[in-house]
């Protein structure tokens, strides 16, 4: 009963999925050290049962000895009825011979007749290997009645020979264990309980706090508390507890920020919303001014008119994204030094600058791509060029921007370079990020992430290839229109 409230105790929640019961850490630590050291106990009792008899065979062998000794100091040779007395009734030797130079001789001859099976034991011969097993195997040999024991002998002769009861060295050797096993226990209990405490105290405790402080988190993800404590430990624990605390200081901050990226999400479809139609009724007035008789209104009309049919297919394709319905491509053949000329008009216009733009692609060169896309692409790029070189106000030449293609076989590979004041080092990790730190001041940190998704859509790449005080250098690679 005390077991089992105890375990109760250190596993109430160590439960199944389906709500059977489950050994915890500290229980399953508990059981396995007392296992690891009952079997690290009982490694050491072979060879104390192995060392047990060969010590009792070696005392009754220097018995037999004695009595060899005895016998050659007696008158006539014989052994007195007391010593032969003595050996067969406190030592259990049955009978004594011995080897000399007058040959094979019985120094104390057997008082009863040896019925039995008899085993031969020869310590002249046998190994390390051979008493480990002989050792505990004495206790369970039931089969043997005596022990022939030959051995090499003190005084001159080949051996010296001992019959033996095996049963006192059994009963002996069975007291042995008794104790041992008893001291074992005792041993292995209060040292497991020790090394438990210490295993409780060092790792347990640690991942039980931590288990509890992660099961926390996965309740309430979005709290403001902060489940998971930094921890002034050095090992393995003291790590995961640290490297868990920034773990959770990390989800929480994506949790914001996804939180964040749905406000202004939703915002932004209700903006793009109300602008489509803001720029719808633009749109009809258009159609006024393309009937002026103004010449330069008229030429300005039909730029006008694209560039406001441009920003309403951009707000419909927003409320498409937020309605998770991805807009695909619309690939074509295309002039690419007609898109850059569109693309660099808007981009100066946009910024009012005088910052000079040359293409210097040339005519025949066709791409395979989405117009659109590709608008949008370049006008972003030209426009964070820009505003990079506008926000430079110690500038002692003039801003310049240049578009340069080169062709292969399979692809179109247009360099956007300009001789800006470079990107800093700090926003260079995080340039194709959405929302990530300009190189322009008033900045959104979306042009170049916009960018990169417009030309991924296209199967087209946009890299950056360097920058520094003598300006920046973006790579765009379009595929070629078929047949160009």
């Amino acid at each position: 009963m005390v077991i089992r409230r105890w375990l109760q105790k250190n596993n109430q929640s160590a439960k199944s999925p389906q709500g059977g019961w489950i050994p915890g850490l500290s229980a399953r630590l508990f059981f396995m050290t007392i296992v690891f050291i009952l079997i690290a106990e009982a490694m050491i009792f072979v060879p104390s049962a192995a060392n047990f008899r060969a010590a009792y065979l070696n005392s009754r062998v220097e018995m037999a000895q004695t009595a060899v000794l005895a016998v050659e100091a007696a008158p006539q040779r014989r052994v007195s009825d007391t010593l032969s007395l003595q050996l067969l009734e406190n030592e259990r030797i049955i009978a004594v011979a011995a080897s000399s130079d007058m040959g094979s001789e019985i120094i104390l001859a057997p008082s009863m007749a040896i019925e039995g099976n008899i085993r031969l034991v020869d310590l002249r011969t046998e190994n390390i290997f051979q008493r480990l097993l002989r050792g505990p195997a004495t206790l369970f040999d039931n089969n043997t009645d005596f022990l022939r024991v030959l051995d090499t002998p003190r005084f001159e002769g080949e051996f010296i020979e001992v019959v033996l009861d095996i049963a006192p060295l059994r009963d002996s050797l069975r007291d042995y264990s008794l104790r041992l096993l008893w001291l074992s226990l005792f041993v292995s209990t209060f040292v497991g309980v020790l090394i438990y405490l210490v295993l409780l105290y060092l790792v347990v405790r640690p991942i039980r706090r931590i288990t509890k402080s992660i099961e926390g988190f996965r309740d309430d993800p979005r709290g403001v508390e902060t489940r998971i404590l930094p921890s002034n430990r050095q090992d393995e624990i003291g790590r995961a507890e640290n490297t868990l605390s920034d773990m959770e200081t990390t989800v929480k901050a994506a949790f914001r920020e996804r939180e964040r990226m749905a406000q202004l999400g939703e915002a932004m479809a209700k903006i793009n919303h109300d602008l489509r139609n803001s720029l719808s009724a633009a749109q009809i007035v258009t159609d006024g001014l393309a009937m002026s008789k103004d010449p330069r209104v008229r030429r300005a009309a039909p730029r006008l008119e694209r560039a406001l049919e441009r920003a309403i297919k951009l707000a419909e394709d927003t409320l498409k994204f937020g309605r998770s319905e991805p807009v695909k491509p619309q690939i074509g053949a295309y002039r690419l030094k007609d898109i850059v000329d569109e693309a660099i008009s808007e981009g100066q216009i946009l910024n009012g600058t005088d910052t000079l733009c040359e293409n210097h692609v040339e005519a025949d060169i066709r791409v395979s791509c989405d117009p659109e896309h590709l608008h949008r692409i370049l006008v972003n790029l030209i426009r964070n060029a820009v505003q990079a070189i506008d926000a430079e106000t110690s500038r002692d030449e003039p801003g310049k921007i240049s578009l340069v293609a080169n062709t292969d076989a399979q692809s179109v590979t247009l360099l956007i370079r300009d001789n800006g004041p470079g990107i800093p080092e700090k926003v260079r990790e995080t340039l194709f990020m959405p929302f990530s730190p300009s190189r322009s001041k008033g900045g959104s940190g979306l042009g170049l992430a916009i960018a990169k998704e417009l030309a991924d859509g296209m199967k087209a790449r946009l890299t950056f290839i360097s920058t520094g005080p003598e300006g920046t250098v973006f790579q765009l690679v379009l595929p070629c229109a078929a047949g160009s």
